[in-house]
C-alpha cells in the first residue's frame, strides 16, 4: 500500500479563520480523501502558528497574556473544521512540548554541523512579515505585502548558511519537475534563486526584543525565528527523527500552500532539511488567493468572508464544491454569493440534483423502487459508458495533478450525458409501450453511473455522497472503495436493491442581494418617498442617453486565455481602426478561442478602458444569456468592419 502525507500550513492565530483558510484546508481535506479512496494509506495534518511579534501585540491589544491569546485563536480553527466536514488526523501547535523539542533538535543538529553563526546585521524589519527585507525587495521603500514602510533594525542574531544550499537548490528543483507545482510558482522560484546571491537566513530574535518564542538550544538569551520554527511543524507531527510515522509518510510529503508563502515553503524549508540531513518533501502545492471584487480579502478593507456563516447558509456540501470548482488551481479567483448560488443552482440542483430525483422517481413508478437487471446494450448504452469512462479517468488523474476544477467539470461531462441520456431513451416511451426489458437496462444504466459519481464525489462532499449513495441503498465504507476499480468494472450495484423514492439533495436557492432587513428598510424608504415625489418608470431613459453608447461590428482576429484568470478571454479585433482594438471579456466559460476567432461581433467601443487582472480592455463584447449558455450578438450577414449599429 502507498502512503501519502498532505498539509495545510499552520495558520498563524493573529486573526480568525477566513475564506483563504477554509478553502486550503478543504483541498487538503479532499487530497486526504480522494486518496483514501485510490487505495492510499493516508495522513492529514493542520494546525496553528503561535509564536512570534504579532502574537505578542494582538495579545496586548485584546489585554491577554500571549498563552490566552493563542489558546482563544487556536481553538476557533480546530473548532471550525468538522462544521466544514475536515477530518484531520492531527492537529499541531508550535507551543506544545513535542514541537519545542523537535525544534530545538533540529536547531542544535544544524548549529554542530556548523551551518549556524552568530553574526550582527542591519535591515529593513517588517513586523507583519516579521522578516528582514533587502533594498531591492522593497518596493518604492516599502514591504511589497502590507505596503508599509519597514522599521531599520541593526541587532546580534544567529544566522543560518541558506546560501549554502542555492546551487543544490536549483538542482533538485530542475531534476523534479513535479517539486513545485504549478509550473509557474515553479518557474518564479528558479528566477528567485537565479536573480543574485541567497543571502543566510536570520534565524533568531534576542529576548531583549521578543521573549514569546521556542529559546535556541544553544544560547537562551535568543528565541527562534518564527519561520525556522513553524515550518518543522511538518516532521513534529510525525515525531521525527525515529517515530515509524515519520518513516511511513514523509517519503510522500505534499505540503498545501496559498502563493503569499512560496518563498519560506520553496526555499527555507528545502534548505533547512538538507542542513538537517533530511530528504525535502515530494510536492509544493501553490493556490492563488481568493479575491472579493478583484481585491484581495482585508479586514481593513471589511471585505473578508466567514466561512461558518456560507455554509450554514447555503449548506457545507455546496460551499466545498464551489470553492473547488470556482478556482484554477493555482491562479486568483473572485468569491461573490451569486456566483456561489449560481453554481449550486447550475451544477447541483439543474443537473447532479435533477438526475437522481428524475431516475429514482422513474425507478419507483417503473419496477417499484427496485433495481432492474440488466439487458442487452445497445449503442447508445455503449456509448454513455465510454463518456463515463473518460469522464472518471479524467476526474482521477486531474485529482492526482492538483487540477481540481478541471477534475470536477469532467465528472460534470457525465453528469450532463446521463441527463442527455434520459432524454434520448425516453424511459417513459418504453413503458408506454411495456418494453420492461430495454427499460430495465436504461433504468440500470443510470443508477449504476449515478452511483459511481456519487463514490467519485466523497472527495468534495462527502455528507451528500453518503446521501446519494444511501438513496441507492448503498452504506458507504470508504475502506471498501477501489475508485480505480471504478473507470472499468461495472455492475457493482446489485439487481433488487431497494432506492429511495426521491431525492432533493440540492434544492434550488434564490440569491438576495440585499438582506432581509435592510430590504425591508429601503422598501419602506421607497413607499415614503413615493408620496413626495412623482414615480418614474424604472428602466425608461431619453433617446440621447441612448445615442451615448457607440457599438461597431467588429471582427475578432486572435483569442488567448487570461493567464490568471480562468473566466477570462484576451480578444483582439479588427474594428475598423488603425490598430486592433483589445478586450478582455468573461467568455471563456462559454466559448473557447478556436470558436471565437474570424466571428463578427458587436463591441461597445466608447466604453472607459479599464484592467481587468492586469490586461486592459478598451471594450466590451455584447452577447446573449441562452439559459445556461450564452449566444454572440452579431449581424446576418457579412459587414465591413467599423460600421456603426444604430
Amino acid at each position: 500500500m502507498d502512503s501519502f502525507f498532505i498539509t495545510t500550513p499552520i495558520y498563524y492565530v493573529n486573526a480568525k479563520p477566513h475564506l483563504g483558510h477554509a478553502y486550503t484546508t478543504i483541498l487538503a481535506d479532499s487530497m486526504n480523501r480522494f486518496h483514501k479512496l485510490m487505495g492510499d494509506d493516508t495522513f492529514f495534518l493542520t494546525g496553528t502558528d503561535e509564536h512570534g511579534d504579532k502574537i505578542v501585540q494582538a495579545a496586548e491589544k485584546g489585554g491577554q497574556t500571549p498563552r490566552e491569546y493563542v489558546d482563544d485563536i487556536s481553538s476557533l480553527f480546530s473548532d471550525l473544521w468538522p462544521n466544514l466536514q475536515i477530518e484531520n488526523d492531527d492537529f499541531i501547535r508550535t507551543t506544545e512540548e513535542r514541537h519545542i523539542k523537535c525544534v530545538q533538535g533540529v536547531l542544535q543538529k544544524v548549529y554542530d554541523k556548523g551551518d549556524i553563526y552568530f553574526g550582527e546585521y542591519g535591515g529593513h524589519y517588517c513586523f507583519g512579515c516579521e522578516r528582514f527585507y533587502t533594498e531591492k525587495e522593497l518596493e518604492d521603500g516599502k514591504c511589497p505585502q502590507h505596503e508599509t514602510v519597514p522599521e531599520y533594525i541593526a541587532e546580534k542574531n544567529y544566522f543560518f548558511k541558506m546560501s549554502k544550499y542555492q546551487d543544490w537548490l536549483i538542482g533538485h528543483i530542475n531534476a523534479n519537475p513535479d517539486f513545485i507545482r504549478p509550473e509557474r510558482y515553479r518557474n518564479e522560484v528558479l528566477s528567485l534563486l537565479k536573480s543574485g546571491a541567497l543571502e543566510d537566513l536570520c534565524i533568531s530574535r534576542p529576548k531583549t526584543r521578543l521573549e514569546w518564542g521556542i529559546e535556541l538550544p544553544f544560547d537562551k538569551d535568543f528565541v527562534t525565528y518564527v519561520w525556522f520554527d513553524a515550518l518543522i511543524n511538518y516532521i513534529t507531527a510525525l515525531d521525527y527523527p525515529k517515530g515509524d510515522k515519520f518513516k511511513q509518510f514523509w517519503p510522500s510529503a505534499n505540503h498545501l500552500v496559498a502563493k503569499d508563502i512560496l518563498k519560506p515553503h520553496a526555499v527555507f524549508w528545502p534548505t533547512m532539511l538538507k542542513a538537517a540531513e533530511i530528504e525535502p518533501y515530494q510536492n509544493l502545492n501553490v493556490h492563488g488567493y481568493w479575491l472579493i471584487k478583484d481585491t484581495k480579502m482585508s479586514k481593513s478593507l471589511g471585505n473578508v468572508v466567514s466561512p461558518l456563516e456560507m455554509a450554514q447558509k447555503y449548506g457545507v456540501n455546496a460551499f466545498r464544491y464551489f470553492l473547488m470548482r470556482e478556482m484554477s488551481f493555482g491562479n486568483d479567483s473572485s468569491f461573490s454569493e451569486e456566483a456561489l448560488v449560481g453554481r449550486l443552482n447550475a451544477d447541483l440542483a439543474n443537473d447532479l440534483g435533477n438526475l437522481f430525483s428524475r431516475t429514482l422517481s422513474m425507478t419507483h413508478k417503473y419496477f417499484d423502487g427496485l433495481v432492474p437487471a440488466q439487458g442487452a446494450e445497445d449503442e447508445v448504452d455503449c456509448a454513455i459508458k465510454s463518456v463515463g469512462r473518460a469522464s472518471m479517468a479524467a476526474f482521477q488523474q486531474n485529482f492526482i495533478d492538483v487540477k481540481f476544477s478541471r477534475g470536477l467539470e469532467a465528472l460534470w461531462e457525465l453528469v450532463r450525458g446521463l441527463n442527455k441520456y434520459i432524454d434520448t431513451t425516453q424511459p417513459w416511451a418504453l413503458y408506454k409501450e411495456e418494453n420492461m426489458s430495454r427499460l430495465g437496462t436504461v433504468m440500470y444504466v443510470l443508477l449504476e453511473n449515478m452511483r459511481k459519481i456519487a463514490v467519485h464525489l466523497w472527495p468534495v462532499m462527502p455528507e451528500a455522497s453518503e446521501s446519494m449513495l444511501a438513496q441507492l441503498g448503498i452504506k458507504f465504507h470508504p475502506e471498501k472503495i477501489n475508485l480505480k476499480g471504478e473507470v472499468d468494472v461495472w455492475g457493482l450495484l446489485e439487481h433488487g436493491t431497494e432506492v429511495a423514492s426521491k431525492s432533493n439533495l440540492f434544492p434550488r436557492v434564490e440569491f438576495e442581494k440585499t438582506p432581509p432587513v435592510e430590504k425591508k428598510k429601503k422598501v419602506a424608504k421607497a413607499a415614503k418617498k413615493t408620496k413626495e415625489v412623482k414615480t418614474e418608470i424604472p428602466g425608461i431613459i431619453e433617446f440621447p442617453d441612448f445615442q451615448k453608447v457607440e457599438m461597431k461590428i467588429g471582427t475578432v482576429l486572435s483569442v488567448v486565455k487570461h493567464p490568471d484568470a480562468d473566466k477570462l478571454l484576451i480578444v483582439k479585433l479588427d474594428t475598423g481602426e488603425d490598430e486592433p482594438r483589445q478586450v478582455v471579456a468573461g467568455l471563456a466559460e462559454f466559448f473557447t478561442p478556436e470558436q471565437l476567432e474570424g466571428k463578427q461581433v458587436v463591441v461597445v467601443v466608447n466604453l472607459k478602458p479599464r484592467k481587468l487582472r492586469g490586461e486592459v480592455s478598451q471594450g466590451m463584447i455584447l452577447a446573449v444569456r441562452n439559459g445556461d449558455g450564452m449566444e454572440l450578438l452579431t449581424v446576418t450577414a457579412g459587414v465591413a468592419n467599423g460600421c456603426q449599429v444604430s
